[in-house]
């Protein structure tokens, strides 16, 4: 098995966000009853947490460092939160990553492999 880190992106700034108050509320138990089932199958590694929305983004600009208050300056879309699991395969990662409930009204679920470090 392999750690695959699962970000959850969602619209937590803007006026409208997607998802709405209403529709995380909606959202919340079946959430955390994905959880559970991941951390019952001893696929969780790490609990999810969830991030302010403020945050700060560092970069590069013509050779000078800039930074900028909050993520995703110029986009909606924020982490709402992380968490580490357990699986075979990206294939086996994404399957676990599309039974997250919050996909269906609008968040994004981003996976990514665990690499060793040399």
């Amino acid at each position: 098995m392999q750690e695959f880190l699962l970000v959850i992106h969602r619209d937590l700034t803007s006026a409208n966000p997607t998802p709405s108050p209403e529709q995380m509320k909606e959202a919340l138990k079946p959430y955390q009853e994905w959880v559970a089932g991941i951390a019952a199958q001893d696929r969780l590694v790490a609990p999810p947490k969830r991030w302010d929305v403020d945050g700060r983004v560092i970069k590069s600009e013509k050779k000078k460092e800039q930074v900028h208050n909050g993520p995703y300056a110029e986009d909606k879309e924020s982490i709402g939160g992380l968490f580490l699991i357990r699986a075979k395969d990206y294939d086996d990662a994404v399957e676990i990553a599309k039974g997250c409930p919050i996909i269906q009204y609008g968040a994004i679920v981003e996976v990514r492999m665990a690499v060793p470090v040399a």
